[in-house]
């Protein structure tokens, strides 16, 4: 009996490694997926006007519409190949008449969702609706410059030229049926 309890013992160990492996790996993969944005993109409401405006806000920046101001400090999207998921977390202050400032939101706000965390404000509605100049997309990181076949490095890697032609015994060869 004691036998069957070491084997099995090894066993629920072995997979229990492999879980922690599997869920240590899970949080790697959500942050390779998820792109921090430099710009908030937000739509604005002045319900009295009936005036919306785009608000392009650099994250830790403030800007004022009407009498709120409003500061994104983060801005999360997907790559274009993912499901869109465009989420932010904002601070929404009041500008009140006496000139005092009180904090009428506090939150995320997500694009696919506008009504699920909405600024409440009777005059004035404002909405999360895209990020922009993402920080650690793949498309904005520079190739590394090749250098040329003379030993000189090129000014610009795009400037490089074709890629160079495979060896021979490389290529891949057409079969006619």
């Amino acid at each position: 009996m004691t036998g069957l309890r070491a084997v099995s013992s090894a066993r629920h160990f072995r997979l229990s490694l492999a879980g922690s492996a599997l869920l240590a790996a899970a949080p790697a993969a959500v942050a390779n997926e998820r792109l921090d944005n430099r710009i908030a993109v937000f739509s604005a409401l002045d319900k009295v006007t009936a005036t919306i405006k785009t608000l392009e806000i650099p994250i830790n920046e403030t800007v004022q519409f009407g009498a709120l101001k409003v500061t994104p400090r983060v801005c999360y999207s997907r790559p274009p190949t993912e499901q869109p998921k465009t989420t932010t977390f904002v601070e929404v202050d009041e500008v009140q008449l006496d000139g005092n400032q009180k904090r009428i939101f506090t939150g995320w706000m997500f694009a696919q969702s506008p009504g699920l965390n909405a600024v409440e404000h009777p005059v004035f509605d404002v909405w999360l609706t895209d990020c922009q100049k993402p920080r650690n997309a793949v498309a904005q990181q520079q190739p590394p410059a090749q250098p040329s076949p003379d030993g000189a490095a090129p000014a610009d890697a795009w400037d490089a030229g074709p890629p160079p032609e495979e060896p021979q015994d490389m290529q891949r060869r057409r079969v006619r049926r």
